[in-house]
């Protein structure tokens, strides 16, 4: 499998950073790769926070997408 075929099967998921209880940055990821940093106050971080459901299964806070969004 070539990288473009790879990174179009890689999932992306939205991972909350958290400090003392505040999301202070929302990471988006491609499998284990980090895209980019996502500001929560943004409308797109706000939109993120308020659309993916909470997975509290790992460490620290994450929200995983439904869909593969790109």
């Amino acid at each position: 499998m070539d990288q473009q075929q790879e990174q179009a099967v890689e999932e992306t998921t939205y991972h909350a950073v958290e400090k003392d209880g505040v999301v202070t940055a929302i990471w988006e990821m491609q499998g284990r790769k980090h895209v980019r940093t996502i500001d929560p106050r943004s409308e797109e971080g706000r939109q993120i926070l308020g659309t993916y459901t909470v997975d509290e299964s790992h460490e620290g806070v994450s929200a995983q997408s439904q869909t593969n969004q790109q």
